[in-house]
């Protein structure tokens, strides 16, 4: 592009000068220039001729990709929502995959019937050889056949793991269209969604498409990926958590072919205007680490909440409890089990959580006093690294093609995108966007929701942990080529590089702590363990998650956030109040019947409750104060009814005969992954309430008065006649940790109400939590960072 009238203007909200085209750093304040290439959604694009500048600030310099010459001014964000963009704002959590909405394209001589809407985060490279410039990455069937086998295996991975979120927002069709998948290296985007019309799609269609990839596949997987497509259209595979776990398999054997080492150097700084740094890092500053595959490597960040002698306790206590939890997990090559090692990732971040969280009860801090901190940790297993996450801390991902923010932050803004309420544009610009949703140590680990991710390595890479002193005004966006790009390049070592980014930080931003970490990740062949050729998938060796049970939709762990961070806000809905009426009436005469044709002694087990009401339901036998005494009409089961129940068997078989845990997940059913833990036999159960919102099936959320013991249950199956079913099922078992009383969560009817007794003494739960009132089903108050 050579367009005079083009400038570009500073990024640099306190400068924004204006530049030539050519420009790569600020003629006034030395600021990098940003290039914000944006992919335009809408007929009226079409209207525009190349290089033309739009509305004074966009330039067409490609179809369909705009130059946004004013990086540091907001875009149009208006405050209705088109319906179609919904999807882009629930999946934000996913951005390293699917383009966000930046704004709308107003002004110029668009037509008014034909909006054009702009997505940032597309898969655009930038190219620097005359000028700037823009330009798709190419599309996935272009590089597919010059990729190596862990390579396109990670490609198949990644769009397995997005079938499910994808699907559920009804734009499954957009991985289907081989054109829409754009690679850049080793990580999948989307150009744009599109919705499933007339119907949604199946595995046995995305089956049918991957069949286009694999005569150009690698030799090492051209059998095994030929079989996964007859499996996948055959209708073998049913789940695509099936298929992740399949994939998996695959890329853990072709991830022996590598080998990985890693250098990681940590800094802080109290920066020019704090008189205490309240931030916390590991390793231990200074020192530039260095570890092999086979050696595990461990980066963490602290920024702490709370002012002297509180945020500093609080990141520094962090740090020491983390690394204890993670100096005991195993990581087994043969044994290896990735949502096994995600589950112990996050119950290390709410160890360390409930280490302040006590701390600060044991010095009676309440509300503002309470000291606490963000997290951002990086772990690395063989050919993977997990990311666990909590709060406003960052992790940016570094290739020689980009720079990628992988977490998203743990506050309001990003809260009201998650549930579809504003553009993330507009959200930022409010004056309590930045204010955080959770922390560690603000209250118990209950309502703790820690994010852990997990990425195939399988070229090299930086990660830059870091806190919001260096991340805030887009630093990282603006110096990650001059800055980090050369570790990769070898033109610069981690420890100049670090250096180099807290000056930045202390120079550009100024008013906080700045703490980082850097990870470097180099990948060699292997060529003495790597592999000819690999075994054929086989489906009936993974643990089938059935609507049998609900937890084993996290059976495989995805590269994308592993549960929402906040209870998800629902707007009214509109609902069919003749239908609800005609369903009262028959309820009402069925509660009558039932009252004069049963015997009171077995009524006497049964309360009515709203099934809006998060009440406990009465132990004895009559409605608490606080419950509706007239059933709703989401009540379609008696279990709903139940004020106690006792654990009987701590398993159920599911449709192929397996037994399989009886678990309880702690988020909402709508949500598609979720914490889940083990309910041990005798555990008494209390029922809070019934919701019927997942759409097929009843579900109940509980809560754990007392826990009991699975001593019995294993002893009978270590003395069961050894079978592959048994023993699968205790090692499935062993995974999962056991519900704490206190805790609530869901589970549906089917699967439990075999598995209870009814007939519960009231004084099973006086020695549990039960006997004392509910936690409230709010929202986890926002807490200020200072």
């Amino acid at each position: 592009m050579d367009n005079p009238a083009a400038t570009l203007h500073c990024p640099n909200y306190r400068c924004q000068a204006a530049n030539p085209p050519v420009n790569k750093f600020c003629q006034n304040c030395r600021t990098p220039l940003k290039r914000r290439y944006l992919w335009a959604l809408g007929s009226g694009i079409e209207a525009y001729q190349p290089e033309s500048l739009i509305a004074n600030r966009y330039v067409l310099v490609n179809e369909r990709i705009v130059l946004d010459t004013k990086p540091a001014t907001p875009p149009d964000t208006p405050q209705e929502i088109p319906e179609e963009l919904l999807p882009y704002l629930r999946l934000s959590p996913y951005r390293l995959h699917i383009p966000q909405v930046y704004g709308r394209l107003t002004g110029g001589e668009r037509r008014q019937d034909s909006e054009i809407w702009l997505l940032e985060d597309a898969p655009i490279l930038e190219t620097d050889t005359a000028g700037t410039q823009g330009e798709l990455f190419p599309p996935l069937r272009t590089v597919w056949q010059e990729a190596t086998a862990i390579r396109q295996l990670n490609w198949l991975w990644q769009i397995a793991n997005l079938w499910q979120p994808l699907s559920s927002e009804g734009v499954g069709t957009s991985l289907l269209n081989l054109d829409w998948l754009r690679p850049e290296s080793s990580i999948l985007h989307l150009l744009e969604l599109h919705r499933d019309e007339p119907a949604a799609p199946t595995l046995k269609q995305l089956g049918q498409c991957w069949s286009q990839l694999q005569p150009d596949a690698s030799s090492v997987i051209k059998k095994f990926f030929g079989q996964l497509c007859d499996q996948l259209t055959q209708g073998k595979i049913r789940t695509a958590e099936q298929l992740v776990g399949l994939l998996d398999q695959g890329i853990k054997d072709c991830g022996q072919g590598q080998s990985r080492h890693y250098q990681i150097f940590t800094g802080t700084d109290s920066g020019p205007v704090r008189r205490h740094n309240e931030d916390a890092c590991y390793p231990p500053i200074g020192q530039l680490w260095s570890r092999s595959t086979d050696e595990n490597a461990l980066a963490i960040v602290c920024d702490g909440i709370g002012g002297h002698e509180g945020g500093e306790v609080a990141s520094e206590l962090a740090i020491n409890v983390l690394r204890e939890q993670v100096e005991r997990l195993h990581f087994d090559r043969d044994h290896w089990h990735p949502t096994h090692l995600t589950l112990q990732l996050e119950q290390a971040a709410c160890a360390a959580n409930d280490a302040i969280s006590q701390q600060n009860d044991s010095e009676h801090r309440s509300e503002r006093q309470r000291m606490g901190t963000t997290l951002v940790m990086a772990q690395t297993s063989a050919h993977e690294i997990y990311i666990t996450h909590v709060g406003d801390s960052r992790v940016y991902w570094v290739t020689r093609q980009g720079c990628h923010q992988i977490t998203q932050d743990d506050d309001l803004a990003s809260r009201e995108v998650r549930l579809g309420y504003t553009f993330y544009r507009y959200a930022v610009q409010q004056p309590t966007s930045g204010s955080l949703i959770q922390a560690l140590g603000m209250a118990s680990s209950t309502t703790l929701h820690p994010t852990t991710q997990r990425f195939i390595l399988d070229e090299d890479s930086v990660f830059l942990l870091c806190s919001d002193g260096l991340s805030d005004h887009d630093r990282v966006e603006q110096y990650w080529q001059t800055e980090i790009l050369p570790i990769l390049d070898g033109q610069r070592d981690v420890p100049t590089a670090a250096d180099h980014l807290i000056e930045i930080a202390n120079r550009q931003n100024g008013h906080d702590n700045v703490t980082l970490a850097l990870v470097y990740c180099q990948v060699r062949a292997s060529a003495e363990t790597a592999p000819t050729e690999l075994a054929p998938p086989q489906p009936e060796s993974l643990p089938l998650p059935t609507t049998e049970t609900p937890s084993e939709t996290l059976a495989t762990t995805t590269i994308v956030p592993s549960h929402t961070k906040t209870q998800p806000l629902t707007r009214p809905k509109r609902r069919p109040w003749g239908l609800m009426l005609a369903i009262v009436v028959l309820l009402v005469v069925g509660a009558g019947l039932a009252y004069l044709l049963l015997p009171r002694r077995w009524l006497q087990g049964f309360v009515r409750q709203s099934s809006n009401s998060d009440a406990p339901v009465s132990v004895s036998g009559t409605p608490s104060p606080t419950a509706s005494p007239t059933p709703t009409p989401e009540t379609v089961s008696s279990l709903e009814n139940l004020a106690l129940m006792r654990v009987t068997r701590s398993t159920i078989t599911n449709s192929q005969g397996q037994d399989v845990p009886l678990l309880l997940r702690l988020n909402p059913p709508e949500e598609n992954l979720s914490p889940i833990r083990l309910i041990p036999r005798g555990s008494v159960l209390q029922v809070i309430r019934q919701s019927s919102d997942s759409g097929e099936e009843d579900w109940l959320k509980l809560r754990v008065c007392s826990t009991g013991t699975e001593n019995a249950e294993m002893q009978s199956i270590q003395t069961a006649p050894a079978s592959p079913t048994l023993a699968d099922a205790k090692r499935r078992r062993n995974i999962y940790p056991q519900v704490q009383p206190g805790e609530r969560g869901w589970i549906k009817v089917v699967n439990i109400r075999s598995n209870v007794d009814l007939n519960v003494n009231p004084t099973l739960a006086q020695k549990g939590v039960c006997a004392t009132a509910p936690e409230s089903d709010a929202l986890t108050p926002s807490l200020s960072s200072p």
